[in-house]
């Protein structure tokens, strides 16, 4: 119960869905969590209270350099460090599918304000903070789509493939600060929001089991031991990695 024990994470997203299932769990195994969103994560905040954790809840944009400066802030005066990142926020449970011939460019450009510079934006700011300690883990929330080429999502796709392309490079940059960056490639996950969405329930759901070597659905609480894994001291020596977590989905 204590892998965590002490450490100070920040998991953007998490004030609903699968970033609240990473908060919760990651304040039972001890740290302090920072619940950050544009969504109110009070609820969150009072989940993790409730099991006697410890949170706050910081509203943020993760496409704004200051809302993610303030968050960092409020993270400092609240716990004086940080440990662990997990850029969870993203855009895709309400993205219909559709030919990319039909994605016009602002769909196209929110979908990477979020996905891709949002996870810079973090990374970037908490960076200073893990340098300065020597350490840190920051753990990027990729796709399993990106190694199936999934059609019909194309913006959202190319924007986790960035995801995948900027651990690799922000773990070389940051290797030498002790500071490991690794990125979890999700398959389709049943959270709440995509559990009532028809595009993603019936055949679509069952088509993603099929594809699998575990044949059941997935839902957040399987990815939370592997994201356990990589913020805690169990990967010091493991940076730079894409781990699909998607019952055998993808095989690499």
């Amino acid at each position: 119960m204590d892998r965590l024990r002490n450490k100070v994470a920040i998991v953007t997203g998490g004030a609903r869905g699968i970033g609240a299932a990473f908060a919760e769990t990651m304040a039972a195994e001890g740290a302090r969590v920072v619940v950050a969103d544009v969504l109110d994560g009070n609820a969150t905040v009072e989940s993790i209270e409730k099991a006697q954790g410890r949170a706050i809840y910081c509203k943020t944009d993760v496409t704004s350099k200051d809302s993610v400066a303030a968050m960092v802030a409020d993270t400092m005066k609240a716990f004086g460090t940080i440990d662990v990142l997990v850029n969870n926020a993203g855009l895709f449970a309400h993205l219909q599918k559709r030919s990319f011939l039909e994605i016009d460019g602002e769909e196209w450009n929110r979908v990477m304000a979020v996905n891709v510079r949002g996870t810079f934006e973090c990374a970037k700011a908490v960076a200073p903070v893990m340098i300065e300690n020597k350490k840190g883990k920051i753990v990027n929330i990729a796709s399993g789509t990106v190694f199936k080429g999934l059609p019909n999502l194309l913006h959202y796709v190319s924007s986790k493939g960035a995801v995948v392309a900027m651990t690799r490079s922000m773990a070389r940059e940051l290797g030498q600060h002790n500071i490991c960056v690794n990125a979890i490639a999700p398959g389709l996950t049943m959270s709440e929001q995509i559990a009532i969405d028809p595009q993603w329930t019936g055949q679509a759901s069952a088509g993603n089991i099929a594809s699998r070597a575990i044949q059941r659905e997935q839902m957040p609480a399987d990815i939370v031991g592997t994201l356990l894994y990589l913020a805690s001291d169990d990967s010091n020596f493991v940076t730079g990695q894409t781990i699909p977590v998607d019952g055998g989905s993808v095989m690499r």
